[in-house]
């Protein structure tokens, strides 16, 4: 299966520790997800996608939440390929790991949710790079204007 998205955001610069998304990429490190524009999506093989939605344990709170996010994946290979959540429909968030084409290399790192990142992992922290136990102050839209790499 293959598919193609726009995006005004293709800096892959945001980089997940959360667990979901730690236990969903399959790795030590973190998923990057994009920002991309979901009316612009197309699938080619429609039929191999799986979708996967995640319960959330709360810190607070006994039992899980079954998260909004609906995450798919490729019934075929396996391949993690792009979260979409109803609360912000006109977007979807390719995971940058499924992406073909070259991507844009960025000038900087945020590192997001390390408050979740297992406690073997070390995060390739570098100068200039941002960190947060949670979500980043900037939206991807935001982080991409302000550094000049929106794509109109």
């Amino acid at each position: 299966m293959r598919f193609s998205v726009d995006s005004h955001t293709p800096v892959p610069y945001q980089l997940c520790y959360c667990s979901i998304c730690r236990k969903q990429q399959g790795g030590a490190g973190a998923a990057i997800n994009l920002g991309a524009l979901n009316d612009t999506l197309t699938v080619a093989g429609e039929e191999n996608l799986g979708l996967y939605r995640a319960a959330i344990a709360d810190d607070e709170h006994e039992g899980c939440e079954l998260s909004s996010g609906e995450r798919r994946f490729c019934r075929e290979c396996g391949s993690a390929l792009w979260l979409f959540d109803p609360t912000w429909p006109e977007l979807v968030h390719p995971f940058a790991s499924a992406i073909d084409t070259p991507l844009p290399s960025p000038p900087s790192r945020v590192h997001m949710m390390l408050k979740y990142k297992a406690n073997w992992i070390e995060p390739d922290i570098r100068r200039g790079d941002q960190c947060f136990d949670l979500y980043p102050a900037q939206s991807i839209e935001e982080w991409h204007k302000s550094r000049n790499l929106w794509v109109a």
